[in-house]
């Protein structure tokens, strides 16, 4: 299997989400990412999820989804000690990712400037909600913030429940995306030349996302509005009642919309002049829609999808999170990957892996998320501490 970041040692300092994401796709690709984490509790999301035991075993739900293939080390950067194995273990690394506030590596005495002394060649990438500088630069990075503030929650829903949260932390996602591709960016560069700051705002991340709605407002001057699962360049387009389900339908070619008026035995519809174009099909999108789903309830959107897709009219049943992930679209792509054991689990785990292929397959990786700490042994002990004095660090709580 390709891995094209093979070679790769990331340093993974993130906890939660945005750059645990960022740091799963880095795994997937081929990189040895290092977890670096707090001793005795680690990532936070070893203890999110909706499973409550795994949660006290720290290897909650939350962790498990986007932290297989990593390492895991324990270590305390507050202590002195610990900076210093810290800084050892970067003259190995050639990519450090963190989600901290700005500041807080710097007032750790490990930023930037800190490690680029100790590495010139290093990629640091920095995620955090709304950038380095700025006015609100220190404002911790929640989702839920930053969906509201971007504008996202402002365009999502209808007239009567917007503003509305999207259904998953959709920011934190993209704010992953987005360092991953800058990270990825970054070390094709030549090494003598690659040493590079990335600095990922959420906020950002997210505005850059949403090119169609800002450039309505930046070019045309049209103020974006929330208009629930209409899509508003076209109609028919969105989602429609059937006799068991909504069902998206996207007839945005003239053709499109006249073979989906013969496919439900609404010809005469074609005649009407508050149909004819596109523009006339948009200005009376309501009317529209009722006049179509006196038809479509009559039988199921699975049935009604198949039938207009085989003939040329775009559509699609809305689904379950449980029933894409049963679909064959899905699960026989190589979409998800299933470890037999999960260490600290007692259990096995069918997880997620990327959204792409290389070289038609999907990039997997070989090991199940690590229990906190279970490579200390194996990376302090590459950089040349003995057993006793790895047992001794613990003891004293730096790793």
């Amino acid at each position: 299997m390709l891995r094209p970041l093979a070679g790769f040692r990331v340093l993974d300092l993130t906890n939660v989400l945005a750059g645990p994401f960022c740091c799963h796709q880095l795994a997937h690709l081929g990189a040895e990412v290092i977890k670096v984490e707090v001793p005795e509790r680690g990532d936070l999301a070893r203890q999110l999820g909706a499973d409550a035991d795994l949660n006290r075993r720290l290897m909650g739900v939350s962790f498990l989804a986007q932290n297989a293939g990593k390492k895991s080390v324990t270590l305390n950067l507050k202590a002195p000690r610990g900076k210093a194995l810290f800084k050892d273990l970067v003259k190995t690394a050639d990519v450090v990712v963190e989600n901290f506030r700005p500041g807080v590596m710097d007032r750790l005495g490990v930023g930037w400037e800190a490690l680029k002394a100790e590495n010139p060649a290093l990629v640091y990438c920095a995620i955090s909600g709304f950038g380095q500088d700025g006015p609100l630069r220190d404002l911790p990075a929640y989702d839920q913030i930053i969906q509201g503030m971007s504008g996202v929650m402002s365009i999502t829903g209808d007239r009567d429940t917007a503003p509305y949260r999207v259904g998953y932390p959709l920011c934190d996602t993209i704010g992953g995306l987005t360092a991953a591709m800058a990270i990825a960016a970054a070390l094709n560069a030549p090494k003598e030349s690659r040493g590079t700051f990335i600095d990922v705002s959420m906020l950002e991340a997210t505005l850059a996302t949403m090119g169609w709605v800002v450039s309505n407002w930046l070019v045309a001057g049209v103020r974006p509005q929330a208009n629930g699962n209409e899509n508003v360049t076209s109609a028919p387009s969105g989602a429609f009642r059937t006799a068991d389900g909504l069902l998206n339908i996207a007839a945005n070619k003239q053709e499109q919309w006249e073979i989906l008026c013969r496919l439900l035995g609404r010809a005469e519809l074609l005649e009407r002049s508050e149909y004819a174009t596109r523009a006339d099909r948009i200005r009376h999108r309501y009317t529209l829609k009722a006049e179509l789903e006196e038809t479509l309830q009559t039988r199921g959107a699975m049935e009604w999808a198949a039938e207009m897709n085989a003939a040329g009219v775009p559509a699609g049943p809305v689904m379950a999170v449980p029933d894409v992930l049963e679909h064959p679209q899905v699960a026989d792509r190589g979409m998800l990957g299933t470890f037999d054991h999960v260490p600290g689990t007692d259990r096995p785990a069918t997880l997620v892996r990327t959204g792409f292929k290389l070289d038609r397959t999907a990039p997997t990786v070989d090991t199940p998320p690590p229990q906190l700490g279970q490579d200390n042994e194996t990376v302090w002990g590459g950089l040349g501490l003995s057993a006793a004095e790895i047992a001794t660090l613990q003891a004293e709580g730096v790793l």
